[in-house]
């Protein structure tokens, strides 16, 4: 029975008046209206970061290449670092941007194959990696061994 007093109820709502409807589709549509403004508020009162540090920069970048060829491209603005094989340049700049806070130029790759190597009568290999030489912005530094 209570699935026929639900007809009921919709059939008494038909009878009333013409003009008793509209005014609740346009209470409807209103309160749809400042809903819809009070969101966008909402959305438009957050910030957004102006900076978002790059998650995956500790997996990215293993370590700094410290070598006499390392240290005579510091002072043209170049630093050397090991990275990770499968990383490319827009991953390795975006965590260097993110891990040392300075403006990338530019990013060169070299890939460092493996090499065999001999120790007694054992037979070996030494492991490849990959280093990139990165370029930053004049006047900005990395410091890669504190003082």
């Amino acid at each position: 029975m209570a699935i026929l007093n639900i007809f009921k109820k919709k059939k008494k709502e038909e009878k009333q008046p013409a003009a008793a409807p509209a005014l609740k589709i346009e209470k409807k549509e209103e309160k749809t209206k400042a809903a819809k403004k009070e969101i966008r508020k909402e959305t438009e009162a957050k910030p957004l970061k102006k900076e978002t540090r790059f998650k995956d920069a500790y997996r990215i970048l293993k370590s700094p290449v410290i070598t006499e060829k390392a240290t005579l491209l510091a002072e043209n603005n170049q630093y050397i670092f090991e990275v990770e094989e499968r990383a490319n340049k827009t991953e390795i700049k975006k965590a260097i941007k993110s891990v040392y806070g300075v403006e990338v130029l530019s990013v060169n790759i070299i890939n460092i194959p493996r090499k065999a190597r001999i120790v007694g009568r054992k037979k070996g290999w030494k492991k490849g990696y990959k280093k990139a030489i990165v370029k930053i912005k004049q006047g900005q530094q990395i410091e890669i061994l504190p003082r």
